[in-house]
């Protein structure tokens, strides 16, 4: 709005109008010890908000409430999501400048997610009680945040799962990189200059890091001398930034870890608090296989379905494989029945290993 510009509204029958007020200020500035004349001037500005006097309990318990709800849905719909990644030549430098950032353009929905339905169903409920329990955690003296596990083959989906979680509730994702890092105070560092409402992602959890074990001690000077040269991100750093005094510096935090062998995982990071959701990305099912063809060609059913999901059942496939199958052809008819020869080959491929 421009200066003195005035907007009319109308909320349950009841006349307001909003004006813009703009004044100038002037505040003193003293550039030297002796220099009392010195002013910078500013201008300030504030809505006026008008209405008659009879409507002013509706107004302040109800209207207002309604604007900033309906402001806030507003900025969370036309924002553009953000992909963050480390900048750690600045580490060191300004904390704002510690990340970079590119639009979040990944088109993954939960709708188009290749998932067995009740376990999307049951991530997409797990994502929205989490946001609606600020007081929750709060009252728990909680840091209001959440961890989840995605777990399972290359190929199943973990990284699309990502996508699809911060489509679905709006956050930007945090791209951290635990082999950049050599100690746990840049790790802290990082920490800090996220932003509330935010995923942090931590890929290949089990091989992207050789932890430091919590209490490990150097043997003698000179294999003491040898192991500080080793990088000393350990693994009370990585858990203290899971949930110990660091988690709480900001809230609506998602912490996601993956990996591709869970087994190899310390438990230290697995149990509740920590990770308080393990999703386990498996092979392509039959309800999940409908959901990629329907991407793909735009239909429900067809009559290759039926034989298609029986070989499902006998072979392990990623979603990766059989996307890759079925984009070979925008015939419906061609890319399944290429589809089976190709899940026919694999079944025998298994058949022949398990023989041998």
């Amino acid at each position: 709005m421009e200066r003195n510009e005035e907007v009319e509204d109308t909320f349950q029958g009841i006349q307001l109008k909003w004006r813009m007020i703009c004044h100038e200020t002037k505040r003193p500035v003293f550039g030297h010890s002796g220099d009392h004349n010195s002013t910078v001037q500013s201008q300030v500005r504030h809505f006026e908000l008008s209405f008659h006097k009879k409507h002013k309990n509706t107004v302040l318990n109800s209207y207002l409430q309604f604007v900033l709800s309906t402001g806030k849905a507003m900025k969370e719909k036309l924002t553009t999501l953000k992909l963050h990644t480390m900048e750690y030549a600045n580490l060191y430098a300004d904390l704002g400048d510690c990340w970079t950032a590119v639009n979040l353009n990944h088109a993954a929905t939960f709708e188009t997610l290749a998932m067995e339905p009740e376990l999307k169903n049951a991530v997409m409920e797990d994502l929205k009680r989490f946001l609606e329990r600020k007081e929750f955690y709060r009252r728990m003296g909680k840091a209001w945040k959440r961890g989840y596990l995605l777990y399972g083959p290359p190929g199943t989906g973990k990284s699309s799962l990502i996508a699809a979680m911060a489509n679905f509730i709006k956050f930007n994702v945090y791209d951290l990189e635990l082999t950049e890092l050599r100690c746990n105070s840049e790790l802290k560092k990082l920490l800090i200059a996220t932003e509330n409402r935010s995923i942090i992602v931590i890929e290949d959890i089990d091989c992207t890091l050789h932890l430091v074990k919590r209490g490990k001690q150097g043997g003698g000077r000179e294999q003491a001398h040898e192991y500080n040269k080793l990088p000393q991100m350990t693994l009370s750093g990585v858990l203290n930034f899971v949930d110990g005094l660091w988690s709480s510096c900001g809230d609506e935090r998602i912490i996601i870890f993956t990996t591709n062998h869970k087994d190899r995982l310390d438990p230290a990071l697995l149990r509740p608090g920590r990770m308080d959701m393990h999703i386990h990305m498996s092979y392509l099912k039959a309800n999940a296989f409908r959901i990629l063809a329907s991407n793909q060609f735009g239909i429900e059913d067809h009559q290759l379905f039926e034989e298609i999901q029986q070989l499902l059942t006998e072979v392990e496939v990623t979603p990766a494989e059989v996307a890759g199958v079925l984009m070979k052809s925008d015939n419906p008819d061609i890319a399944l029945n290429e589809l089976i020869e190709f899940l026919l080959r694999k079944k025998e491929e298994d058949d022949e290993a398990i023989a041998n």
